[in-house]
């Protein structure tokens, strides 16, 4: 009895053995500040809108006041042919009018006479104005709205791409801990299964237990050794994945330390980690959407080129007109000196025209069909995976209460053996039972995690 009363003790050490905390915990938290911060993924989405603000830039040079000096000369076997100066400043406005003014100096014995200036200088002070394309609307206005409206679409961009980042990260660090759990599950039956094998070859020896209960616990020590090597391969796995997701300053990678683990009790601050426990379903959260935000803006632009190309539907009349003096009489303003000039250009058919505006008002309908879709869809996923984080809530009581009923059989049939009413396969085959509820928890925890990290994703908002 005393012999069989060692063997009890053996057998449910593996069971009731408790674990100190380890020190050198990384909490899913702190992973995620790493990745924020350091990840070169979310720094190269941040490059993505310095782009964008330097096309905003560019858009703006358009507008730029212009100074231009055209000078040419020539001279042959000693004689003058013609020396012409002509400076010009211009200063593009809004509506697409230019005022410009200018100075032109030109002499010669075989000038053309419309290019003289006698012998002193021509100014000139004058307006140009567009009256069909381009008044209201001109590409360089299409672009410079078009690039506003890229810095704001850049910005949904960077938030879309580094919920990516954060989403990737978390997929890692949860499989990380699936696997790390599921190393400590078989360390701990690994080593009641050799405890129990040299308990029966004890009993064995004493003529208590036939021969064959060892081959019986062989093969189960065997069984739990090969699953926990399989199941530190795949923690190794999980670990380099994890690590590419690691940086420090500078472009830094850092190298997981062996002793490094993930957070023990994550169900109770996953929530408040991901910010998924808020109410998010409303139409006003999902007017705040990135990528809602990113189909507005887009739509923005082909709104803004739907113009433009209804713009070139209107015949081209550009008039311009200066005031011409020389610079000694330019204050007497004597408006009968004057320079004008009309520009008319208009296609018969149109063709080309109508087609590229037909084209800008399907690509518009299409960008409206896709946010309408989009809208429905988030509300619909969101919606969905708020239900699956329930459900799982649910399975979760369930099979930690079936854990628990495995333990007792367990600790029954270990007891019965103790009396010397069961067997060693009896033994074994609750295990196994046990083995495989605890598994089917750590996976039902994962997917927990993972409906978590989905519904993060759709929510968009990394902050």
């Amino acid at each position: 009895m005393r012999t069989y009363s060692l063997l009890f003790l053996l057998f449910t050490f593996g069971i009731t053995f408790a674990q100190d905390k380890n020190l050198n915990e990384l909490s899913y938290n702190e992973f995620l500040g790493y990745v924020k911060k350091f990840h070169p993924l979310v720094k190269k989405a941040n490059l993505e809108l310095n782009m964008a603000q330097a096309n905003l830039m560019m858009a703006r040079g358009a507008f730029d006041p212009k100074f231009e000096v055209d000078l040419s000369e020539k001279q042959f076997k000693n004689k003058d042919y013609y020396s012409k100066l002509n400076g010009s400043f211009k200063i593009p406005t809004w509506y697409g009018i230019e005022i410009k003014a200018g100075l032109d100096s030109n002499d010669g014995l075989y000038l053309n006479p419309e290019n003289s200036t006698s012998n002193q200088a021509l100014t000139a002070i004058g307006i140009s104005v567009p009256l069909g394309q381009g008044l209201f609307i001109n590409q360089r206005m299409a672009d410079l709205k078009k690039a506003k409206i890229q810095y704001n679409l850049s910005q949904s961009e960077i938030k879309l791409q580094a919920i990516t980042v954060l989403y990737d990260a978390s997929l890692t660090y949860f499989s990380w801990k699936k696997n790390f759990t599921e190393v400590k599950l078989y360390e701990k039956y690994n080593k009641q299964a050799n405890l129990r094998y040299i308990a029966l070859k004890k009993l064995i020896e004493l003529g208590d237990k036939p021969a064959i209960d060892s081959i019986e616990a062989s093969i189960i020590v065997k069984n739990r050794t090969l699953n926990l090597l399989d199941s530190q391969l795949k923690l190794a796995k999980a670990k380099l994945e994890l690590s590419t997701f690691l940086w420090l300053e500078n472009n830094t990678p850092v190298e997981i330390k062996e002793d490094l683990t993930p957070e023990e009790i994550l169900d109770t601050t996953i929530e408040e980690t991901l910010n998924t426990n808020q109410p998010i379903a409303s139409e006003k959260t999902l007017d705040n959407h990135p990528k809602i935000n990113a189909l507005q803006n887009k739509i923005e632009i082909l709104t803004i080129d739907k113009k433009l190309k209804a713009n070139m539907l209107l015949p081209k009349i550009d008039i311009s007109y200066s005031y011409l003096s020389e610079p000694k009489y330019f204050d007497s303003y004597q408006f009968n000196n004057y320079k004008v000039g009309v520009n008319f250009y208009y296609p018969l058919f149109l063709r080309k025209e109508r087609g590229s505006l037909k084209l800008a008002q399907l690509k518009l309908q299409d960008a409206q069909y896709s946010l309408n879709l989009e809208k429905v869809q988030l509300e619909n996923k969101i919606t969905g995976y708020k239900t699956e984080i329930q459900s799982i809530k649910s399975q979760k009581k369930i099979i930690h209460s079936l854990v628990k009923d495995h333990i007792q059989m367990l600790n029954s049939e270990e007891r019965l053996f103790s009396f010397g009413e069961s067997s060693v396969f009896l033994i074994n085959t609750r295990e196994n039972n046990l083995v495989s509820a605890q598994l089917s928890e750590i996976t039902l925890e994962n997917r927990y995690f993972v409906s978590h990290a989905e519904l993060f994703k759709i929510i968009a908002n990394p902050n």
